[in-house]
């Protein structure tokens, strides 16, 4: 089933960091919503570890004005390593350091906020010639096997684009792209079409494309020439659907739960169900939800 196509390994991950996390005002009026934390983590490093676990070897924030917090959490910070070894607080000291050496990070900036495939193209210059993945730190996935890393095996075998897709209600599909497929190879469904946001009726399927892409560095040249389609700005899944009559393109229905973090009742859920399976915190906190009364 694979194409004739080099197979380029997938070196660099491309993370689109410059939204302005309106639907989580008022905190994010200073706070990247990107750096608020599920338990002690923020949202953004379990995306990173997510992509270095699977074996990126560089990190591409694209990001914007105000929001310097987020590269500044993956950098080196002498003063307060300094400080917590001058205090022998060793294990907050490796920890630091952990961090703040974990990844190999690039920025460009997206000055206008055109939409993801506005924010993808801003990384042309960054990913090169070369196939790369895409996440939205929005999009929290756990799972036993990194959702990359099951993409990245599947981008093995058919030696193309791929997108992570997931099930969902029929009345839900209008809020992601959704999928139709000619053939289905185990979890890897051949994409014939694709639409985003279409309504519940007019949706080609409930395979809906959640925020894990593989894509084939063609995409920029489309991405270039993509007009503003939904919601006035310049959609991926237009350029995706244009390099759908070029190259193959499979959908990829990856093992784990994902967790809606973009979403405040999403935020809330993974919140809960993170804490449960917390090493340190997850006994006491789940005790405490058992023996939990809400007062009406």
């Amino acid at each position: 089933m694979s194409s004739d196509r080099e197979l380029k390994p997938i070196r660099k991950a491309v993370f689109p960091v410059a939204g302005l996390g309106t639907r989580f005002l008022p905190a994010t009026k200073v706070i990247p919503k990107e750096m608020l934390t599920l338990v002690d983590k923020p949202l953004i490093q379990y995306g990173v570890e997510e992509a270095l676990a699977s074996g990126i070897e560089q990190i591409i924030f694209v990001n914007s004005h105000g929001k310097t917090a987020i590269e500044d959490h993956f950098d080196i910070s002498p003063e307060l390593e300094q400080q917590l070894e001058a205090r022998g607080k060793k294990e907050l000291l490796d920890l630091a350091k952990k961090v703040g050496r974990m990844a190999n990070v690039a920025t460009v900036r997206q000055k206008e906020a055109l939409g993801l495939g506005h924010a993808v193209l801003q990384a042309k210059n960054l990913v090169g010639d070369e196939p790369f993945a895409v996440l939205l730190p929005d999009d929290i996935i756990a799972a036993e096997t990194p959702c990359i890393a099951q993409m990245m095996e599947a981008y093995k075998e058919y030696r193309c684009s791929i997108v992570a897709v997931m099930e969902v209600e029929r009345s839900a599909i209008s809020k992601y792209g959704s999928i139709a497929v000619s053939e289905q190879h185990g979890r890897a469904y051949k994409i014939m079409d694709m639409v985003e946001k279409p309504p519940a009726d007019k949706a080609p399927s409930n395979l809906a494309i959640i925020g894990r892409y593989i894509l084939m560095p063609e995409i920029f040249r489309l991405l270039e020439t993509t007009k503003r389609g939904s919601g006035g700005e310049i959609q991926v899944t237009d350029a995706m659907k244009d390099l759908l009559k070029e190259q193959s393109f499979y959908g990829y229905n990856f093992e784990g739960k994902r967790y809606d973090a973009g979403d405040k009742l999403g935020f809330l859920e993974a919140t809960v169900e993170f804490g449960m399976k917390h090493p340190d915190l997850g006994a006491a906190f789940t005790n405490y939800l058992k023996h939990l009364k809400i007062e009406n």
